[in-house]
């Protein structure tokens, strides 16, 4: 069975104020024509639809027209909710859309039953796991504490005992949108961090065929069953090295697979250019970036008269512009963004605690700090689903 993974189109999503939405829809194109022309059979989306969980109307007329062009060329897509998506929301009407071949899978109790495809070879039972929140499924899988190593674990349970049940020789895929240890982030990732730990290991979907992951924005391989697709667009400087793809995964008769990534289209090369203003202004050498957007890092000492009028005069399509004089990091002159970059919201509250009193937390009073902070995440999570 050929299969196709993709996840993270984010629909609606700008980049630097930049309307994404032409972009992505080129994508879309693509993505069918792929499907078409590369005889695939079944299409799996791992989750952020949608980039919020109340998605603006354009957006929410391309996913219905992504829907359409795929149930016409007949390929069953099996798609999940991701930690961007609303799961209530994306999943209305799944019932009915299921009889078109659009499979949504967006509720966590309903992780152990899987679509089930069929090709020459027998049975290959597709299993989805929308994003867990922590906070908001830890009653539903019956864990005794908030992490995602814990729900995610128990709802693997639940696909082995399915699969256990099922003919011998039956493969299995399974979607999942999470952060698996060994995986790479950019900055353009909601953070999922609970309990001070956001990553889990890939050896909790030990036992199925392959496994289609979604949240991390690069494409990359975990292992030869476990794979990221990565964001079919760059939604940050961050992923300007990044290219953008999916995977075309071939399952064969014994649940063996290979894998070929295929190339998105890409609406404009990113480029991030650090040195004095005179230095990028000069430059020959970054002659082939004058058609890229560019995020353009100033190292001057003293901020230069007019700055984004004169970078923009060489570079028209520059989107951001960082003032980051080269200093050392205790220089009382470096800003406080940047004593800052790089630091979790609990590293911030520790080194305040340190400030105030001389002395950071003991190891109580930090486990405090993680309980309000996750307790904080939980309640925007909540709030968002109740949208």
């Amino acid at each position: 069975m050929r299969l196709l993974h993709t996840s993270d189109w984010h629909l609606g999503r700008a980049f630097h104020r930049v309307n994404m939405l032409g972009a992505q829809a080129e994508f879309i194109g693509h993505l069918v024509a792929t499907v078409r022309e590369r005889a695939v059979d079944a299409v799996v989306v791992s989750g952020d639809v949608y980039d919020r969980a109340v998605p603006p109307l354009v957006a929410v007329e391309l996913f219905d027209d992504a829907l359409h062009r795929l149930a016409e060329l007949g390929v069953p897509t099996v798609m999940i909710s991701g930690n961007h998506d609303s799961a209530r929301r994306l999943g209305v009407g799944a019932g009915l859309i299921d009889r078109a071949g659009i499979h949504l899978r967006t509720d966590p109790a309903a992780v152990g039953t899987p679509v089930v495809l069929a090709d020459d070879h027998g049975d290959v039972a597709f299993y989805g796991l929308p994003y867990l929140e922590p906070a908001l499924v830890k009653d539903e899988f019956a864990v005794p504490k908030a992490a995602h190593e814990a729900v995610l674990a128990a709802a693997m349970d639940r696909v082995r005992a399915d699969l256990a049940g099922r003919a011998t020789g039956t493969r299995s895929v399974v979607l999942a949108h999470a952060f698996v240890t060994g995986g790479e982030a950019s900055d353009s990732e909601r953070d999922i961090t609970v309990g001070g730990v956001a990553a889990v290991p890939a050896g909790v979907f030990a036992g199925v065929d392959y496994v289609a992951l979604g949240h991390l924005h690069g494409c990359q391989r975990i292992s030869d069953r476990v794979r990221y697709s990565g964001s079919p667009l760059a939604y940050s400087f961050s992923e300007a090295d990044h290219r953008k793809s999916m995977w075309l995964v071939d399952l064969d008769a014994e649940g063996s697979v290979t894998a070929e990534r295929l190339d998105c289209p890409v609406p404009r090369p990113l480029a991030r250019l650090r040195g004095t203003l005179e230095e990028l202004l000069e430059d020959p050498a970054l002659s082939h970036h004058e058609d890229a957007w560019v995020e353009a890092t100033l190292t001057d000492g003293v901020r230069p008269a007019d700055p984004m009028a004169r970078i923009a005069a060489r570079f028209p399509h520059t989107l951001s512009l960082v003032f980051a004089p080269d200093r050392a990091p205790d220089d009382p002159a470096v800003s406080y963004a940047r004593r800052l970059a790089g630091r979790s919201d609990q590293q911030i509250a520790e080194d305040f605690v340190a400030h105030v009193r001389g002395a950071g937390p003991d190891d109580r009073e930090a486990e405090v700090l993680r309980d309000a902070f996750d307790a904080v995440r939980a309640d925007d999570a909540v709030r968002e689903v109740a949208r």
